[in-house]
């Protein structure tokens, strides 16, 4: 393992997944998780209940950024002693705002995502149990990462500083990579030990494509459902 993320979903942590697969990382992120949801919910409640299983997730890649193995950095952090700790970092308001039009409406307020991925959760266990471990590593205290905030802007912002906050104070600063989309490529290569590519840091600007799958999805997945049980229309 060469890379370790720590920053917050949302903090440009697609952009980290695709600079650094460019780079020639084999790099894990909650899309690898959602690809195979049932084995993925399963080992990583393994992990959030204290299992060390992180060759086992981490079999064939190189790196991880987003969510949930930014969650376990501290353990990451010391079964990969070589590895580089990133945290990406991103201006609290922006974060909040994004956050706000994606995740928290999964989970918070009064939204049509909302309402359909509620109604998918009565009926999917898989999407259930996703939904349960994102609430106990986010939401819920003493150990979510944004325990108590309930998707509220400024609770928001302060939990994301704390966060930021004890990542910089707890990782040695030869291992720390403080990084955001406009450093471009440079810290990332260095950490790496490649050469900086001959063209622009990919930018994914994903908010509608979030949006999107999460919503279609569950709504695909609440008229299949809907189908087989009641056949008659």
């Amino acid at each position: 393992m060469k890379i370790i993320g720590a920053g917050l979903p949302r903090t440009a942590t697609t952009t980290q997944w695709l600079a650094l697969r460019r780079l020639g990382l084999r790099t894990y992120h909650m899309k690898d998780m959602m690809a195979d949801m049932r084995r993925g919910v399963d080992i990583w409640r393994r992990a959030y209940d204290g299992e060390q299983v992180w060759d086992e997730v981490f079999d064939g890649f190189d790196a991880t950024v987003d969510w949930p193995g930014a969650f376990h950095w501290r353990e990451l952090m010391d079964h990969y002693p070589d590895a580089k700790i990133l945290l990406s970092v991103r201006d609290g308001e922006a974060w909040a705002k994004s956050m706000q039009d994606t995740i928290v409406q999964i989970y918070f307020g009064d939204s049509f995502m909302r309402s359909v991925c509620q109604a998918r959760y009565r009926i999917d266990p898989d999407w259930r149990a996703w939904v349960d471990l994102n609430i106990d590593t986010c939401w819920k205290g003493p150990r979510g990462a944004l325990a108590n905030t309930f998707g509220e802007r400024q609770a928001l912002i302060e939990a994301m500083n704390r966060w930021n906050d004890e990542v910089k104070a707890t990782v040695p600063a030869d291992r720390l990579i403080i990084w955001q989309p406009q450093d471009g490529w440079e810290p990332l290569c260095e950490a790496v030990g490649v050469p900086v590519p001959d063209e622009p840091l990919p930018h994914a600007f994903d908010t509608e494509v979030f949006k999107a799958t999460i919503t279609g999805a569950a709504v695909r997945a609440v008229a299949d459902w809907w189908a087989r049980n009641h056949p008659e229309g």
